[in-house]
């Protein structure tokens, strides 16, 4: 009886050394014998961040360590040209690598990694039509920019966009499917950041997502995200044409606090934009002359930037000659203000008349000097 219950210790014992252990055996070319593997997050000064590293012998290399939840992690082998997804998790996981191109590289052993490569099947056509057409077309985009020519840029871009829909169509379904896959909540995040998927589509795919992909860091972060999103969707319901514009003050360039109260004209302008954003920059010059023009009539502009660097958004005001009032928290995409108007992209303009109610919201260029005009006749 003792001999069989030291056993049944010895046992216990065995198992709870394995407890959130990882084994990744991988499978490459002999003609890599020697070369270095680096086990790698993202992460650090260029991106990844090594967690370990193991040689090629024999045409194989292990990984030994532990993982108490999944996370994406990536495998680069010396002397090759991109890096091979795995889920690391605890299990044991095989990967091969094809040294020719790395994102047919096969994983699996552990239902996440199951799910990964599940996943890259489903929408390997659609990545190999995207890698094609932007390798036929680089050059006469590249063209087509150079000579401003607007035709070109738009029937690629049309096509582009034509394929980038297709594969979030894929990764929705796989969504969809696959509730408990880690890659789900990767997926998910994506989509939300990407900010052209309804909200309404996008908390169902959330609220059917297994209980335990939420508690992972990543699920814990997409939490916090549509979190964000609930916010922004609540305060976009009240700032619809017909409603008073919501009361917002921040600080000016110069640290003074400005109020959209003391910005108010008899037609008002407020203009979400930021210095890095292209086309805000491209638009200024638009709003800067009617502006010149209109300012005498009553229009009034106050930009609201989601700029993060103070020295940047000066400098923005200053050479794209803005005169008008500037508010900003300098918090990016946190900025209060936009989430106080549901604003998820920019440019953003919301018009307002004499007594602050939206009248019209993103307009630009000769459709919203039109309706300025409109307004300041009356």
């Amino acid at each position: 009886m003792k001999k069989f219950l030291l056993f049944l210790a010895v046992s216990a014992a065995f198992v709870s050394c394995k407890k959130d252990q990882y084994e990744i055996a991988g499978t490459v070319d002999k003609s890599l014998n020697g070369k270095n593997v680096f086990l790698e997050t993202q992460g650090g000064m260029t991106g990844f961040t090594a967690k370990d590293t193991v040689k090629v012998e024999n045409g194989k290399f292990v990984f030994e360590g532990t993982a108490t939840e999944p996370a994406l992690y990536f495998i680069q082998v010396e002397g090759l040209n991109g890096k091979a997804e795995i889920v690391l998790e605890q299990g044991d996981i095989e990967v091969t690598i094809d040294k020719d191109s790395l994102f047919k590289s096969t994983q699996g052993g552990t239902f996440n990694n199951d799910m990964l490569h599940q996943y890259y099947q489903d929408i390997n056509k659609i990545r190999t039509k995207m890698l094609s057409f932007q390798k036929a077309n680089q050059q006469a985009m590249m063209a087509a920019y150079k000579a401003n020519d607007t035709v070109v840029m738009n029937k690629l871009n049309k096509t582009y966009v034509a394929i980038g829909k297709e594969m979030t169509d894929a990764s929705t379904t796989f969504i969809k499917k696959n509730p408990k896959a880690y890659i789900s909540v990767l997926l998910l995040k994506q989509q939300v950041a990407m900010a052209k998927t309804p909200y309404a589509d996008l908390k169902k795919l959330y609220d059917a997502l297994d209980a335990d992909n939420k508690k992972t860091k990543e699920g814990k972060e997409l939490t916090t995200e549509m979190a964000k999103l609930q916010k922004a969707e609540e305060s976009k319901a009240s700032v619809e044409v017909g409603k008073a514009a919501p009361e917002f003050s921040a600080a000016s360039p110069d640290g003074a606090k400005l109020s959209l109260k003391q910005s108010l004209g008899k037609v008002t302008l407020v203009d979400f934009w930021a210095s890095w954003c292209k086309p805000c920059r491209e638009e200024n010059p638009n709003v800067v002359a009617m502006y010149n023009e209109l300012h005498a009539k009553g229009l009034n502009i106050i930009g609201v930037s989601l700029d993060k660097d103070a020295a940047k958004w000066k400098e923005a005001i200053a050479a794209d000659k803005l005169t008008w009032n500037q508010v900003s928290n300098l918090k990016f995409w946190d900025e209060p203000i936009a989430q106080q108007y549901g604003v998820k992209s920019i440019p953003a303009t919301f018009l307002l008349d004499a007594s602050g109610k939206i009248v019209a919201k993103d307009l630009r260029g000769a459709e919203l000097k039109a309706k300025v005009e409109e307004l300041l006749a009356k």
